[in-house]
Order: structure tokens, then C-alpha cells, then sequence
């Protein structure tokens, strides 16, 4: 009886996830914490976009400052390093093209075009001496993990 070979996807998996744990652990930073999703936000699908607790605390404060039900809008423009960058800005218009993901309470909004650079992805805030931000972090444990039980 013959057996279909796995995907490559499902070989390679293992080796993708110890190499990104080891390097995970010698290019993290001791001054910032580690931002590892919690097993109740991991992907449901790969189109998923989570916030993590310091996004949400934030935009509350931000709700809270403008005195209405902002959402936070997530765009890619072009220019940076990489060809294009992420734009941030409170919006509490919902246009037809535009995708909604929802997290306590608050909301996020990326546009059609915007969603395919950003699947998968956890939208953060940071405090730093210099500055804070809003900003994209990709867990790509997570992701290759859903790739190997998704097969």
C-alpha cells in the first residue's frame, strides 16, 4: 500500500520552529518583554489580526481622551525600509471594502488591500524612553503552527 508523502510544509515545520525559538531567545532585547501570543489569542485562521493587552489598555485610554468610540485604522503605505510602512490613526468611519476585528471592546479597521500584509498579525504598543507607538509584530511560531495542524 503506497502513503502519500506529507507536504513539505509539515517536514520542514519543526526545523522552522526550533530555529525561530533559538533565535527568538538570542536576539531578544533584556530591556523589552517578550511578546508571545497567549494560547487563547492564537490563530483561529490565518486571517486573523489579534491585539495585545497593551494595544487594548491604550485604545481605551485613546476612547476615553476623545470622548467617542473610535476605532483604530491599521494601513500600509508606501516607503520605509522594506518598501512600505504601517499607518496608524483613529478613524469612526467604516468603508464597504473594509475588513473589522474586535478585541474587548475595541476595534480595529484595515482596509481590503492593507489585510493581505497584515494576516496573521498582532497589533502591539510599546513605551519606550523615546517614544511609544502602535505597531505590527508577526509570531511566526504561531503561524507555522497552524500551517503543520492545518495541513
Amino acid at each position: 500500500m503506497a502513503t502519500t508523502p506529507r507536504p513539505l510544509i509539515s517536514r520542514l515545520s519543526p526545523y522552522f520552529l526550533a530555529r525561530l525559538r533559538q533565535n527568538s531567545r538570542l536576539l531578544g532585547s533584556a530591556s523589552s518583554e517578550p511578546r508571545i501570543l497567549s494560547p487563547e489569542s492564537q490563530l483561529e485562521s490565518p486571517d486573523d489580526l489579534h491585539l495585545t493587552d497593551s494595544c487594548v489598555r491604550r485604545m481605551k485610554e485613546l476612547q476615553a481622551d476623545e470622548g467617542g468610540d473610535k476605532m483604530l485604522r491599521l494601513s500600509i503605505e508606501a516607503g520605509g525600509c522594506s518598501g512600505f510602512q504601517y499607518k496608524f490613526s483613529l478613524d469612526d468611519t467604516l468603508n464597504d471594502d473594509d475588513r473589522l476585528f474586535e478585541q474587548d471592546g475595541i476595534k480595529v479597521v484595515v482596509d481590503k488591500i492593507s489585510h493581505g500584509f497584515v494576516k496573521g498579525a498582532t497589533v502591539d504598543f510599546v513605551e519606550e524612553l523615546i517614544r511609544s507607538a502602535f505597531q505590527v509584530l508577526f509570531d511566526m511560531t504561531v503561524i507555522l503552527t497552524y500551517l503543520i495542524d492545518h495541513p
